[in-house]
C-alpha cells in the first residue's frame, strides 16, 4: 500500500513500503519533513513529471567508513594528481553539478529544481553538507548529503575528472565524523569501494544509535 501524505509532519511505518521501497507520495520538501524522513530511513526520489515520492528500501546499500576500499591505482592517482578537498565552501555549486553532469545511461536528473532549493535551504540551516574536490583551483568533483548523527546520508556525487568523486567519498570516510555512509541504492561504482547491502532493520538500528 502506498500512503498519501498531507500537511501533517508524519510518515507511515517504513516496514510498510512496497517491494521496490516506495512508501508514500505527496507532502512537501520542507526542512522539517526532510529531517523527519532521514531520521526514519526515508528519502525523496522522483522526477519532474512525478509527484514527490518517498522511499525506504527493504535492503539498504551502505558503506562502513572503516571498510572503504582504496585501491593501489587510486592511491597512485591521488599522489600523481593531488586534489584539494574542502567542506561546505560551495554547496550550491556542488548540487548544481550533481544535477547537470552527464551520466552514462541516464536521461535527465532526479535532482529537480525544487529538490535543489530544498537542500540548499537545508544547507543554510546547517543540516546538509557538501564536500568539494578541487584541482588547479577548479571544482572537479564533490558530493552532498544529510548527516544523522554518525551516519552520513549521501544524496549524490559528481566527477569531472577521473577519481574526483572517489576522493570525496574517501575523505568523508576518513574524516572521523561518521561510522556509516548511506548510499541508498546499489551502484557498481560504490560497490567497488566497499559498499554492500544490509537489511533495513540493521540500517535502522544503526540510524537509531546515531
Amino acid at each position: 500500500m502506498i500512503f498519501e501524505l498531507d500537511e501533517r509532519l508524519i510518515f507511515p511505518n517504513p516496514e510498510l513500503a512496497e517491494p521496490d521501497g516506495l512508501l508514500a507520495v505527496g507532502g512537501d520538501l520542507s526542512s522539517d519533513r526532510l529531517l523527519l524522513a532521514y531520521g526514519n530511513g526515508i528519502f525523496p526520489w522522483y522526477s519532474d513529471d512525478d509527484p514527490i515520492l518517498w522511499y525506504s528500501p527493504h535492503e539498504r546499500f551502505v558503506l562502513y567508513a572503516n571498510e572503504v576500499v582504496i585501491t593501489g591505482s587510486m592511491r597512485k592517482a591521488m599522489r600523481k594528481r593531488p586534489f584539494t578537498i574542502t567542506l561546505n565552501t560551495c554547496f550550491e555549486a556542488v548540487i548544481t553539478a550533481c544535477a547537470t553532469v552527464d551520466r552514462p545511461g541516464q536521461d535527465g536528473t532526479w535532482i529537480t529544481h525544487d529538490m535543489q532549493q530544498a537542500y540548499i535551504k537545508l544547507h543554510y540551516e546547517g543540516r546538509a553538507h557538501s564536500v568539494e574536490v578541487w584541482q588547479d583551483d577548479q571544482l572537479v568533483g564533490g558530493m552532498y548529503g544529510v548527516p544523522v548523527g554518525r551516519v552520513f546520508c549521501g544524496e549524490s556525487m559528481f566527477s569531472k575528472v577521473s577519481n574526483a568523486s572517489k576522493a570525496a567519498l574517501i575523505w568523508v570516510c576518513q574524516s572521523g565524523d561518521y561510522d556509516l555512509i548511506d548510499c541508498q541504492l546499489y551502484t557498481d561504482h560504490l560497490a567497488s569501494m566497499g559498499a554492500r547491502m544490509i537489511p533495513r532493520q540493521a540500517f535502522m538500528a544503526l540510524l537509531n544509535t546515531a
